[in-house]
C-alpha cells in the first residue's frame, strides 16, 4: 500500500480512544477520525458493512442511525465485536451486535426516533478488514417521521457539524450516483467546513442503478464536478440482496465483476470498489494521524504536567490511617494559617490579578472608603452657615450680643463629632466582612474534608464576631473622648484671634488652588441622545474649580469644561440592560449642567470606581445630595432671614474655628480608627489562628471524624490517578511511533465552486468518434483547470488508455498549469510522430 511504516498508527489511536473514553475525555482530545456523512438511503450503512464483511447495522424506515457510531476496525486472526459500554463481553453473532446497537440507542434516545450526540463505541476485530476508525452519523433528512420533532433536520445538521468541523476529522461524503451530485447535502456540508477540500473524500454509490446508457465516468475521473481528493465508486447490495441474505463476499465479487465488465469503468477498475476505498481511507487516515501527532503530543504533555504534583500527593494514599489523619490535620491548619497571613500581609506567590482581596481590600477600606464616608458626614457651606447663625441667635436669646459666643462653636463642633460615629462603625463592619471572606477563601483548600472546613470556619468566624463588639466599643470610646473635652489650646487650632485672618487666607488659597488637579480617568457620559451618537467615553480631569473632559488622554482636544459651583452628586439606579454603574451631577439652582441637560450622568465599570470618583468630587467641594438637606432647604427658603454684617462676621469666624477644629479631629480619627481595628481585630485574629485554632479543633470533638474525606474527593483522587496513568501510557505509545514513512502528496487544488449548484452528475451515452460530443440534460462542461476527457475505447479495447490514475488524461493534449500533463504511451496501431 506504500504506507506500511505507519500501519500500527491506527491501532494505537484506537487504544488512545479507549483509554480516554474510559475517563470521559475523548471528546476533548480531538483524535483523528473519519466521519461518514450522507443523506438518508445514500448507502452509508452498506459501505460500512462491506468494510466489516458482516450485516450488523439496524435497518428500517425513518432515521436508522440516531446516535453517532464510532466504528473501530482492527485486523486480527479471529472475528468478534466489542462495545465500550459492555467492556469484556465479546459478540461473535453480529445479529446480537445489531440488537445491542438498537437497545443502546433506545436507552438514550427512547423509542420515538429522536437523536442524541452521545456516541456508541463499537470495535470489530476481523481478518477481513483494514485498520480504520469511522464515525457513522445520522442521515440527513428533511421530513420528520412519526414522533420526530419538526426541527429534526436542523438537529441532525448541528450534530454532523459538531464532528466534521474539527480540523482533525476526515470527511467521507457519500452520494448516490442516481441523484443530482451538484446538490448533494453531504458535499455541501463538507464544503462549509472544508472549503479547500483538504480533508473531503467523495464516495459514489449505486452506480449499478443508473439509467441504461449513462455512467458516472467523468465524475469518477474527477473531471466533471471535481474534488481535490477525487471520488471512489462502490456498488452495494440491493434491498433484494439484503432480504435474500446475500453473502457480502459474494457482493464484493459481484462489485469487482461490475467494474471490470462495464465499458465506462473497465479502464479504472483497479481504482474503484470497496477494497480500494478501504486502502485509500487507511492511507489518508495514517497520513493525517502522522501530521497531527506533534500537536497531540504537546497537548498530552501539558495535561500530564498539570496533574503531576497532584498525582504524586495521591500516590500511596491511605484514607483510614490514623497517623496520616493526625499529620494531615496539622498540615491543614498550618497551611490555613499561612494562607490567611499571606492574604492579609500580601505575598508574591499566587497573586490574584483579577480583583482586590484580603489585605489589599482592607487597605482600600482604610484609605479610600473610610475617608469617603467621613467626608459624606460633612455639611455643605450653606447648611453650616445656617446652623451657626441659628446657634448664635439662640445663645443670645432676646439680647443682642456684642461678642461671638464660644458656646456656639462648641455646640457645632460636638454635633459634627457625633456624626463621625456612623462612618467609624461602618468601617469596622466592612473590615469584618472582608476578614470573613478571607477566612472562606482560605478554607477552600479544606474542601476535601467537609467537617474540618465547617468547624474551622465556625471557630474563626465566632472569634471574629467576639472581637467585633470589643472593636466597636473601643471606636465609640474614641469618639466619646473627642466629645468629652474640646481642646482649643491644640497647637494646630487657629484660635479666635486668628479666625478672621484665616478666612481671608482661605479665600486666597482657594483661588490659588483652582488649577490643582485632583483626579484623572475615563468616564462614560451616559445621557447623550442616540441621535447625537449615544453614550460615549471621554477622558475626565477634575480640579478644585472645574470638571473637564477631553477626547482622549492626550488632553489636546477639550470637549467641555464644567464649573463646580452649586453642583451636587446623586446616585442613579443601574438600568436592567446596562452593565455599568452610574452617578449624576446636577445644579442645586435647577440650571442646565451640560448643554440642554439638567443632569450629567457618568458611568463607571464598577461600584468601587463610582465611590472613588465621589470621594474625589467631595474633595473638590461637590457634596452628595441628601433628601433631608433638600427638604430643609425648601422649608428654610421661606424664612428669608436677614443676616446683618455683624452677624455675618460672627458666623464666618465660628465657621473658620469649626473647620480648623474638625480638621484636627478628622486627622486624629483617620489615624486612630485603622490602628484600633488593626490591633483589636486583624492582628488578634492572626494570633488566634496561629496559636489557638488547633487546640479549639482538638476540643471540638473526634479528630478522626474531622478528617473524613468527602465522596467527591475520593472520586477526584481516583480520577486523577487514572487520568495521570492514561496520559503516561499515551505518551509512551506515541514515543514508540516512527514517523519516517512514505506519504502520499496532497493533490493540487481544483475548482469546487460547483458545490451548491444544480448540475447533475450523469452523462450521455458515448458518441461516435466522429460526432461531436453532447452533454445530457443534467451535465455541463468541465470547469476551468480540469483536464480534457479521455478517448473512448478504440479498436484495441478500453485499456488503450492509461490506467495509472483515474485522474490522468488519456490524450497528449496540453493540460492547464494547475494539473501536470502526462503523455500516454503511443498506440500500437499508430506511429509516433517524428
Amino acid at each position: 500500500m506504500g504506507n506500511r511504516g505507519m500501519e500500527d498508527l491506527i491501532p494505537l489511536v484506537n487504544r488512545l480512544q479507549d483509554a480516554f473514553s474510559s475517563i470521559g475525555q475523548a471528546c476533548n482530545l480531538d483524535l483523528p477520525q473519519i466521519a461518514v456523512v450522507g443523506g438518508q438511503s445514500a448507502g452509508k450503512s452498506s459501505v460500512l458493512e462491506n468494510f466489516v464483511g458482516r450485516d450488523f447495522l439496524p435497518r428500517g424506515s425513518g432515521i436508522v442511525t440516531r446516535r453517532p457510531l464510532v466504528l473501530q476496525l482492527i485486523s486480527a486472526n479471529a472475528e468478534w465485536a466489542e462495545f465500550l459500554h459492555c467492556k469484556g463481553k465479546k459478540f461473535t453473532d453480529f445479529d446480537e451486535v445489531r440488537q445491542e446497537i438498537e437497545g443502546e440507542t433506545d436507552r438514550v434516545t427512547g423509542a420515538n426516533k429522536g437523536i442524541s450526540p452521545v456516541p456508541i463505541n463499537l470495535r470489530v476485530y476481523s481478518p477481513h478488514v483494514l485498520n480504520l476508525t469511522l464515525i457513522d452519523l445520522p442521515g440527513i433528512t428533511k421530513v420528520p417521521v412519526g414522533d420526530q420533532p419538526v426541527d429534526i433536520e436542523q438537529q441532525i445538521r448541528d450534530m454532523i457539524m459538531q464532528f466534521i468541523s474539527r480540523e482533525s476529522c476526515l470527511i467521507l461524503a457519500v452520494t448516490p450516483a442516481n441523484t443530482d451530485l451538484a446538490n448533494s447535502d453531504a458535499l455541501k456540508l463538507a464544503k462549509d467546513v472544508d472549503s479547500q477540500g483538504l480533508r473531503t473524500i467523495g464516495v459514489i454509490t449505486k452506480l449499478d442503478l443508473m439509467d441504461e446508457g449513462t455512467d458516472a465516468r467523468d465524475v469518477l475521473e474527477n473531471k466533471l464536478l471535481p474534488l481535490r481528493r477525487g471520488y471512489i465508486g462502490v456498488v452495494n447490495r440491493s434491498q433484494k440482496d439484503i432480504d435474500g441474505k446475500k453473502d457480502i463476499k459474494a457482493a464484493l465479487e459481484a462489485e469487482r465483476k461490475f467494474f471490470l465488465s462495464h465499458p465506462g469503468y473497465r479502464h479504472i477498475a483497479d481504482k474503484m470498489g470497496t477494497p480500494r476505498l478501504q486502502q485509500v481511507l487507511n492511507q489518508q487516515l495514517t497520513n493525517h494521524i502522522r501530521d497531527t501527532l506533534p500537536a497531540f503530543r504537546s497537548k498530552l504533555q501539558a495535561q500530564l504536567l498539570a496533574l503531576d504534583k497532584e498525582a504524586e500527593e495521591y500516590r500511596g494514599y491511605r484514607p483510614d490511617d490514623p497517623s496520616r489523619k493526625t499529620k494531615q490535620l496539622l498540615q491543614m491548619v498550618q497551611q490555613f494559617s499561612v494562607d490567611f497571613e499571606k492574604r492579609i500581609e500580601g505575598s508574591g506567590d499566587q497573586v490574584d490579578t483579577v480583583e482586590l482581596s484580603g489585605g489589599a481590600k482592607i487597605n482600600r477600606i482604610f484609605h479610600e472608603r473610610f475617608p469617603f464616608e467621613l467626608v459624606k458626614m460633612e455639611c455643605d457651606d450653606k447648611e453650616m452657615r445656617r446652623e451657626i447663625s441659628y446657634a448664635i441667635k439662640n445663645i443670645h436669646g432676646i439680647r443682642t450680643g456684642l461678642f461671638t459666643p464660644d458656646m456656639a462653636f462648641e455646640a457645632i463642633v460636638k454635633k459634627q463629632v457625633v456624626k463621625l460615629k456612623e462612618p467609624c462603625i461602618k468601617c469596622v463592619d466592612m473590615v469584618i466582612q472582608e476578614l470573613i471572606n478571607t477566612v472562606r477563601q482560605c478554607s477552600n483548600k479544606l474542601e476535601c474534608f467537609p467537617r474540618l472546613r465547617e468547624e474551622t470556619e465556625r471557630i474563626v468566624t465566632s472569634h471574629i464576631r467576639d472581637r467585633e463588639s470589643r472593636a466597636k466599643d473601643q471606636v465609640l470610646l474614641l469618639i466619646d473622648l473627642q466629645l468629652s473635652y474640646i481642646n482649643t489650646n491644640h497647637e494646630d487650632f487657629i484660635g479666635f484671634a486668628s479666625a478672621q485672618q484665616r478666612s481671608s487666607q482661605t479665600n486666597k488659597s482657594q483661588s490659588s488652588a483652582g488649577n490643582q488637579v485632583i483626579r484623572k480617568g475615563w468616564l462614560t457620559i451616559n445621557n447623550i441622545s442616540i441621535i447625537k451618537g449615544g453614550a460615549k467615553e471621554y477622558w475626565f480631569v477634575l480640579t478644585a474649580e472645574s470638571l473637564s473632559w477631553f477626547k482622549d488622554d492626550e488632553e489636546k482636544e477639550k470637549k467641555y469644561m464644567l464649573p463646580l459651583d452649586n453642583l451636587k452628586v446623586r446616585d442613579v439606579e443601574k438600568s436592567f440592560m446596562s452593565s455599568k454603574h452610574i452617578f449624576s451631577i446636577f445644579n442645586t439652582e435647577s440650571r442646565n449642567v451640560y448643554k440642554d441637560n439638567r443632569t450629567l450622568e457618568l458611568a463607571c465599570d464598577s461600584q468601587d470606581d463610582v465611590d472613588s470618583w465621589k470621594s474625589s468630587l467631595l474633595r473638590a467641594g461637590v457634596y452628595p445630595d441628601k433628601t433631608t438637606t433638600v427638604e430643609s432647604e425648601t422649608t428654610t427658603t421661606t424664612d428669608n432671614f436677614s443676616m446683618d454684617p455683624q452677624l455675618e462676621r460672627k458666623v464666618e469666624t465660628i465657621r473658620n474655628l469649626v473647620d480648623s477644629y474638625m480638621a484636627i479631629v478628622n486627622k486624629c480619627i483617620r489615624d486612630l480608627i485603622p490602628k484600633t481595628i488593626m490591633h483589636l481585630m486583624i492582628n488578634n485574629v492572626k494570633d488566634f489562628i496561629n496559636a489557638e485554632l488547633l487546640a479549639c479543633l482538638y476540643s471540638a470533638g473526634d479528630q478522626n471524624a474531622l478528617m473524613d474525606e468527602s465522596q467527591e474527593q475520593a472520586q477526584r483522587r481516583d480520577e486523577v490517578l487514572r487520568t495521570h496513568q492514561a496520559l503516561k501510557e499515551a505518551l509512551a505509545i506515541i514515543g514508540d511511533i516512527s514517523t519516517s514513512t512514505i506519504t502520499t502528496p496532497m493533490p493540487p487544488p481544483v475548482d469546487s465552486s460547483w458545490v451548491g449548484g444544480s448540475t447533475g452528475g450523469r452523462r450521455s451515452p458515448p458518441p461516435s468518434p466522429t460526432a461531436p460530443r453532447r452533454m445530457s440534460s443534467g451535465q455541463r462542461p468541465a470547469p476551468r483547470g480540469a483536464p480534457p476527457p479521455p478517448n473512448r475505447p478504440g479498436p484495441l479495447g478500453p485499456f488503450n488508455n492509461s490506467a495509472d490514475s483515474p485522474q490522468a488524461p488519456s490524450r497528449p493534449n496540453r493540460a492547464p498549469p494547475s494539473i501536470p500533463s502526462r503523455r500516454p504511451p503511443p498506440s500500437p496501431t499508430r506511429q509516433a510522430p517524428p
